[in-house]
């Protein structure tokens, strides 16, 4: 007779830089430790790009206007943000990743996923690769980090932030469908507001009104992401740690309190869209040809409008120019505007950019 050996639960660690872009900030300048900071512009036009943790208790968090943070917290400071740092100690906890495990999916400069199920230490317990790694991190970069641990990605994201900052949190095979089915859908890793709206309107609150539907019903009013939702309401997600992704686009959007009418507020509304977009692209030295804006109806209905470069867009200012453009014919609409998007592909690297660049001047 022969027995078929099941696949061993996989162990999956989240890891999330608190504040990241701050901390850096926080621990390269003594003055600022302790009080209220912004990383990003102070001007009128200016975007948060990240706050401490001092400033977020007023308020302040990522991607709000400058002046809508300086209002809610008047000690604010506002300090130009320097990704080339950033950059350098990201670098750094990426090498401690890889004494655990060469499965690494980095999602930004400040997070990544990684799969320690078999690791370069052969630690049985991922619960403690995750404390020895947040050590590490501290002991060389003088960094906090916080992590999440479980049996697979969903899970391990949701984890993260349970115990923040400077934390970790482990959800397990035994507890995970349960705490999903307490979980707000407006807090899962994935559901963002517009969908979260969507499912309110469809009587879904919890993780556990999303596990009462059929996988048929949540395809229809989900499309593609429906199987998603389906196996994410079980505690169950198969997506693998895929290491060295490619990102292919990198975008953002926002679904208003109330329907835009004019030109004027909804470029306002779309200004920390690029702020964010264009960060993504600072923090990974990438660049984009291609610029793309979603608009999406009072009804729902939506269109996209999209404009490629001979270049790669060089800076927000460049890329807003481009959005501006792109907004102003659909003004005034017929029905109100609810939500507006950026996106940017056709992702270049901004090194490689540079090398082309120097050889047409030579």
């Amino acid at each position: 007779m022969y027995v078929i050996a099941s696949a061993p639960i996989r162990k999956i660690i989240h890891v999330d830089m608190d504040a990241f872009y701050a901390s850096v900030e926080q621990r390269d300048n003594p003055e600022l430790r302790g009080k209220p900071l912004a990383v990003g512009g102070a001007a009128a036009r200016g975007v948060v790009a990240a706050a401490s943790y001092e400033a977020r208790k007023f308020g302040v968090h990522s991607a709000m206007p400058s002046v809508t943070a300086a209002r809610k917290c008047p000690d604010l400071i506002f300090v130009t943000p320097r990704f080339d740092v950033y950059r350098a100690v990201s670098q750094q906890i990426r090498e401690i990743f890889s004494e655990y495990t060469p499965l690494i999916e980095p999602l930004s400069l400040d997070e990544a996923y990684l799969d320690v199920t078999e690791n370069m230490k052969d630690m049985p317990i991922a619960t403690e690769i995750a404390l020895e790694i947040r050590t590490k991190i501290k002991a060389v970069t003088g960094l906090n980090a916080s992590a999440g641990i479980s049996y697979n990605k969903f899970l391990a994201k949701m984890a993260s932030d349970l115990n923040k900052p400077n934390g970790q949190a482990v959800i397990t095979p035994k507890n995970g469908p349960a705490f999903v089915e307490a979980l707000a859908v407006k807090k899962f890793h994935g559901v963002g507001p517009a969908t979260a709206e969507k499912m309110h309107r469809l009587g879904i609150q919890t993780g556990a009104d999303l596990k009462a539907q059929s996988l048929q019903f949540l395809t229809q009013h989900f499309g593609k992401a429906g199987p998603y939702f389906y196996g994410i309401a079980r505690g169950i997600d198969e997506r693998r740690v895929k290491p060295d992704r490619v990102r292919k686009s990198v975008g953002a959007e926002d679904t208003f309190a109330q329907d835009i009418h004019s030109y004027d507020p909804a470029l306002e509304g779309v200004r920390p869209l690029i702020a964010k977009v264009w960060r993504y692209c600072e923090a990974n030295a990438i660049r984009a040809k291609t610029v793309t804006l979603k608009v999406k109806y009072a009804d729902f209905t939506q269109i996209t409008r999209a404009r490629t470069g001979e270049r790669p867009f060089l800076s927000a200012g460049e890329i807003e120019e481009t959005i501006a453009s792109l907004l102003k014919p659909v003004f005034p609409p017929t029905k109100g505007v609810r939500l507006l998007g950026v996106t940017l592909s056709s992702l270049e690297q901004a090194d490689v950019i540079q090398a082309g660049q120097l050889q047409l001047t030579l």
